[in-house]
């Protein structure tokens, strides 16, 4: 069982929604990610360099000719931190169940 633990750099709506597509798959396109979330590129690479630097997300940057091909996976941290803020968020959903129903 995953202890529960929020976090404060993937908590924010666009993070939270990268972090969960990448915990979908095992490396994903960064087209892919903009395209599905509706970013533009500037505003992914912030946010995929904020995950980066924290250690969540690994970037892997490829050039074949000119074309350059960058594509994003969740680390074993990332992907743990996320699984711990998804039981975290129950948790708060949980509580709120319960006081309803009081």
């Amino acid at each position: 069982m995953t202890e529960a633990r929020f976090d404060e750099v993937i908590h924010p709506g666009t993070r939270l929604s990268i972090v969960a597509l990448l915990a979908a798959a095992d490396w994903v396109e960064f087209a892919y990610i903009r395209d599905q979330l509706s970013l533009s590129d500037s505003a992914l690479s912030k946010q995929l360099s904020t995950l980066q630097d924290v250690g969540y997300v690994h970037l892997d940057r490829e050039t074949s000719g000119q074309r350059r091909r960058v594509r994003a996976r969740l680390t074993t941290e990332g992907r743990s931190a996320f699984r711990a803020h998804v039981a975290a968020l129950r948790a708060i959903v949980a509580a709120a169940d319960i006081r309803e129903t009081l």
